[in-house]
């Protein structure tokens, strides 16, 4: 009786240790999504903010492959900067480790 029960018991905690696997894993796929999303949303805003600089005070002709091309040079420099950023807190993470 008490080996059945010991049993069920470990049979049990297996189970819940594979849902509690399945849902680490959809954290991570969840979290990855929402750097995505958030990289997309970042681009998305600097592209309005150049069309809008370029549009202020302009009514007819504006220069497309000009704009583009600040477009994309926005996007390096906001790249960049992100990376940056990283670097920093990785060179605080590791001064902070010794």
């Amino acid at each position: 009786q008490n080996e059945k029960e010991l049993q069920d018991v470990v049979k049990q905690q297996e189970e819940k240790m594979l849902q509690l696997i399945d849902k680490s894993g959809e954290v991570v796929r969840l979290k990855a999504e929402v750097f995505e999303l958030k990289r997309l949303l970042q681009r998305a805003e600097t592209e309005a903010k150049v069309l809008r600089e370029e549009m202020r005070g302009k009514e007819h002709q504006v220069d497309t492959t000009y704009v583009q091309e600040r477009i994309m040079l926005r996007w390096e420099v906001d790249k960049l900067r992100l990376l940056l950023v990283e670097r920093e807190g990785e060179n605080m993470r590791l001064t902070g480790e010794y």
